[in-house]
Order: structure tokens, then sequence, then C-alpha cells
């Protein structure tokens, strides 16, 4: 739940960051405004998988199947302009409960079902890529006991993709490679791991492996290098301008970066590019180039969200002040 006025920009990205579905809610008695194509250019921004349109006051204009197909068909050229996918309408009345919870008998014209059911029977299990193998380590497991003298696990989270016993794998940004010897989930071992599940993993190799490093499969890596383009929503007070240093973070991997130019700043409310300001002021979204102290492993965010995606930290403060797509 997040505004969507242009000065609340960054609540939107920050709330729509994680999403899996996006409810985008329409007067009847308006239609399509510029709030709504604002919301739907940052759900495309933001790659969300799932739209879901839900035309509220409808009892406001007697529940009007022409006034809802007339909605319907003009977001539906706004969605196709923004290549949003998985789009459902529904008709409702927040005031009178109608089709929230069930299906209303106030709309004999609609056939589809209520918002609460759409909902709870979405299929966000579909979205999750088991192509592109990506497992970022957190934790480096090393006991040095007794009873587990030669003990190393690499513990994370499987982001996307399968890992199987006896897979040869490669380990970014450094290259090195080796052989899954064992996979443990809550300290059982087990023959294959998926997304998003939290496991341990052991290699048949002793390599130099830190928190920050992405385990891939050998056949599937993915970009390694120390120059970012990215588009960036800006979230700090103090303005961005080229030559700013900061600390990037990449789901566990953080280094040190500078914002090496501005390049254009997108209109949230037409996507179009405006030329490059001096410096990107609270809320501004601004496509830059960013540089990093060393090689960082990513995927373009088009491509995949939860390698994609990172943010930008103050080093003074600690506090996050960009959110970052790299393209």
């Amino acid at each position: 739940d997040a505004p969507g006025h242009t000065q609340y920009t960054r609540n939107m990205v920050t709330g729509a960051s994680n999403s899996d579905l996006i409810i985008i809610l329409v007067d009847a008695r308006n239609g399509v405004s510029e709030q709504t194509r604002r919301h739907s250019i940052i759900a495309s921004l933001l790659n969300i998988p799932h739209v879901v349109v839900a035309i509220n006051k409808m009892d406001l204009v007697n529940n009007s199947q022409d006034v809802y197909n007339n909605i319907v068909i003009d977001y539906a050229s706004v969605a196709a302009s923004l290549g949003l996918k998985d789009i459902t309408y529904i008709p409702i009345s927040a005031i009178n409960g109608d089709n929230i919870v069930e299906k209303s008998p106030s709309f004999s014209w609609y056939e589809g079902e209520s918002l609460l059911h759409i909902l709870e029977n979405v299929a966000v299990a579909n979205d999750i890529n088991y192509t592109d193998a990506r497992f970022p380590v957190q934790y480096v497991i090393r006991p040095q006991t007794e009873e587990l003298h030669d003990y190393r696990g690499y513990a994370g989270k499987v982001i996307s993709g399968i890992y199987k016993k006896g897979d040869t794998i490669s380990v970014q940004p450094s290259g090195l490679q080796s052989t899954i010897s064992a996979i443990e989930i809550g300290g059982q071992q087990v023959e294959e791991a998926f997304a998003p599940q939290s496991v341990v993993l052991h290699l048949q190799h002793d390599i130099d492996i830190s928190r920050g490093d992405v385990i891939v499969k050998t056949d599937n890596l993915p970009t390694v290098e120390n120059e970012l383009d990215v588009l960036l929503c800006w979230m700090g007070n103090k303005p961005l301008k080229a030559g700013n240093k900061y600390l990037l973070q990449i789901n566990s991997r953080v280094v040190k970066a500078v914002v090496k130019e501005i390049e254009y700043k997108l209109d949230v409310n037409s996507l179009l590019q405006e030329p490059a300001p001096d410096q990107a002021q609270l809320n501004d979204i601004v496509k830059v180039k960013i540089k990093t102290a060393t090689p960082i492993p990513f995927d373009s965010y088009k491509k995949l969200r939860v390698n994609g995606g990172a943010i930008l930290i103050d080093e003074t403060s600690n506090v996050t002040v960009g959110a970052c797509m790299i393209q």
C-alpha cells in the first residue's frame, strides 16, 4: 500500500520492489488518470509480473457495464505500451463490499472472480526462474571442532534456478570452478535444491569463497563487470551528483562505488527521457553510469529481477539512498 503522488515515488518503488502483484485502483467516475499511468509505469519499471486493475466506486456509475468496458479498453492500451502482461480487471464497490470477498449479484454481467479469490489463487510460483541458477553466499560455515574438523559449508538462499549434487559450478566473480559434493537443507542431505530454498552447499575443492560471492552453473554465467548502466530511483534527501561515492549492495555483496555520470531523467508520468540534470533530487528516476571498486556478478533486472536489483548506501549515515535496476 503505497501513495502514488509524484513526491512519493520512492515509497512506491520501495513498496513494490519485492511484490509479485500490484493492485491498481481506478475511480470508475474518472477512468484512467495520470496517477493510474504513473503507478503502471513504475509497475513496468519494477517488472511486477501480475497486475489487477480494480475499478472501484462502480455504485456511483450505476454499476454500468459500458463504463467498465470503456475503462478496460483505455487501460489495455496503456498496458500494451508498457509491456505489462498478466492483467486482470475487476469491477468493485469497496463501500458496499461488492466483489471484494465474494462475487456480488450487483454485477450480473461480470464473469470473473472476487478480488480475494484472485489474490489467493494467483500462480506466483510460476514466476520463479528455474533456468538461471544463482546462489549468493551469505555465510561460510567452519565449525572447526573435533567432530567437524574438515566441515566447510556455504550457506545462503537459492534465489533462482536448481542445484543438484554433482553439478559443475563456477564461483563469481573469481571464476574458480568446482563440483557440488553435498547439499544440506535443515541439517539433512538432499539430492537437489531449488529457488527459493535456504540451503548449505558443499564443494569438492577447498577454494577461496567469501560472503557476497555467487555460486552459479558453469554453463550459465551472469555478467561480471565493474561498470554498470543503472536506472535509479533517488531516495536521498541530499541530491545525487556525478562523482558522489556510495556503497552498492546486490544481494549479500557490498562494494564501494562511484556515480560516474547522469545520462538522463525519466518522466514518471510519460516514460519520456528528459535532458540529464546537474543533480538528481528526491524521488527522481534517472539513468546513471556506476563504477564499482571490484567487479560484481549480475543479470539485467528485466531478465532476472532477483539478481538485477541493488541499492546505494550512504557510507557515513548507512542510509539507503538509491534503488537500482541494472540494465
